[in-house]
């Protein structure tokens, strides 16, 4: 069992992994050893999350989310395959705790109306220095 949030587990059974050869570095092993993992969670079915988690996670994972809610993470950092499956792991675990973070509400303000003054004055000072700055004319 994966402890993502104290409120949010997530069975080892609801994960599947693929390994895959990677591409990049490798050495002598890059043609022979798959060492990329595919690790894959069923979004839509898993029981572990709240229908909002669920929601904002499909939203979060983009790209990496089929059409039947399957979020895929490719892991192919490293060159092992134990480096490569801790890595995928711990980003599913990131993003889930992304989409278990509830957003602060946005409270549109104004400005003030003592606010609007000082804004107003300002204009009305830089006009005065503009102003002076123009041509000087002979009183002729």
């Amino acid at each position: 069992m994966i402890e993502i949030t104290p409120s949010i587990q997530i069975e080892d059974e609801e994960l599947s992994e693929r390994f895959v050869r990677a591409p990049g570095p490798g050495g002598q092993n890059v043609n022979k050893v798959s060492t990329a993992v595919q690790l894959s969670f069923d979004i839509r079915r898993s029981p572990s999350l709240s229908p909002v988690v669920r929601s904002r996670l499909l939203k979060l994972g983009g790209s990496r989310v089929d059409k039947d809610g399957v979020l895929t993470i490719h892991a192919h950092r490293h060159r092992t395959r134990e480096r490569n499956r801790a890595d995928a792991l711990e980003r599913l675990v990131d993003l889930i705790r992304q989409a278990s973070h509830i957003p602060k509400a946005r409270r549109p303000t104004r400005p003030s109306r003592a606010a609007k003054a000082r804004r107003v004055e300002q204009k009305k000072q830089r006009a005065k220095t503009k102003r002076l700055r123009g041509a000087i004319r002979d009183g002729d």
